[in-house]
């Protein structure tokens, strides 16, 4: 396996019937059977069965420099041929803007997809963070808000994205199950609660999935989170898989980060923490090139051998990281790879906290 395109027939675990034809190979060298698109399955929760890989589409609207929305939709669009339909948004994202683009590329495409956003996160007319709301009135506003600039009838699977520490957990729940019984809403999820509120939470209705920060450099859901929701049946979710591109081996100096993006002021990324980060980055480019595969790749392969209830979102903007992507579908790691791993990104390996002072009180709550 190199880091050359994807090859779609991944595994026949999932095949879209759209028609027969022999195997082809378009300009591009990914193999292609007419209308037929094979993708592995994963199951978050009870019975919500996703692509084994999502698309995180937050960085197509903000927080690393400038998008392009027609490129946006196309590898929003190339994803779903590719048989990903786990798609992740959320109404912070560019202020409605990520919902809005996620929209426009859905249409006529809506039922090829597991769509996914989020509400919690408040922001004032000029996109300034205004702080978390959970309050139930809050929750039916965001929905009905989603649902307008998404342009569908119900989400498929709807995220507190941060925990309201002002309203009880229950309190909020209960709104969202609401949602549910409306049908405006057909699953729940959380995003970065603590295990005591993912219990409390549970109780009082079944939420399918915890989206939490989870990669080869960002290990603390291993602690107690995955325990919790493995014992509580709920699905586990990882966003920024790829430590925010920062495993890819892609950024070697904060130069390299765009003007305007947001990794700049993340302590990780910041002088004296990110010469020390990467060493770990280093130790993941070097083992990728023993397996024959790029950096992404062997990160994401990591991850998907973590448990069968694991769905990473990595997110990009390009057609081609995309496809990169999804060939760590065909990363095979054996124990001795896991190991040795394990042992050179063990938990606590990462430089630095995952957010800025104000960001790190809103997780983990």
């Amino acid at each position: 396996m190199t880091g050359k395109p994807l090859t779609t027939c991944l595994r026949h675990d999932y095949v879209k019937q759209q028609g027969c034809g022999r195997s082809r190979a378009n300009a591009r060298g990914v193999r292609v059977r007419k209308g037929v698109m094979t993708m592995q399955k994963r199951k978050l929760g009870k019975d919500l069965f996703v692509s084994a890989l999502g698309l995180g589409c937050m960085g197509m609207s903000e927080f690393y420099g400038p998008g392009n929305d027609e490129q946006s939709i196309a590898v929003i669009l190339r994803a779903i041929d590719l048989g990903v339909e786990f798609l992740d948004t959320a109404d912070m994202y560019g202020f409605g803007h990520n919902e809005e683009l996620v929209g426009r590329a859905l249409k006529g495409r809506r039922d090829q997809v597991v769509l996914a956003t989020k509400f919690g996160n408040v922001r004032g007319p000029k996109g300034e963070f205004l702080g978390v709301s959970g309050k139930p009135e809050y929750v039916r506003e965001a929905c009905e808000a989603s649902l307008r600039r998404l342009g569908v009838d119900h989400i498929d699977l709807y995220y507190q994205h941060r925990v309201d520490l002002d309203t009880p957990i229950e309190d909020t729940v209960t709104a969202m199950a609401g949602l549910v019984k409306a049908g405006k809403v057909r699953r729940l999820g959380l995003s970065e609660a603590a295990p005591a509120t993912i219990r409390r939470a549970a109780a009082v209705h079944p939420i399918t999935a915890l989206q939490t920060e989870y990669s080869l450099w960002s290990r603390e859901p291993e602690s107690e989170i995955l325990a919790t929701c493995r014992e509580l049946g709920i699905g586990f979710v990882p966003y920024s898989p790829l430590g925010r591109g920062f495993l890819t081996g892609r950024f070697q100096k904060p130069e390299d980060l765009p003007e305007g993006d947001m990794r700049r002021n993340h302590p990780r990324f910041q002088a004296g923490n990110l010469e020390r980060n990467l060493k770990l980055a280093q130790f993941v480019k070097s083992m990728a090139k023993e397996k024959g595969c790029a950096p992404a790749q062997l990160a994401l392969a990591w991850l998907l051998a973590q448990g069968e209830d694991i769905v990473p979102i990595p997110g990009t903007r390009h057609e081609a990281l995309l496809e990169e992507n999804l060939g760590a579908l065909k990363v095979k790691l054996t124990g001795d790879d896991l190991a040795r791993l394990n042992d050179a990104l063990p938990v606590g390996a990462a430089t630095g906290d995952r957010y800025h002072a104000p960001g790190m009180k809103t997780i983990n709550r």
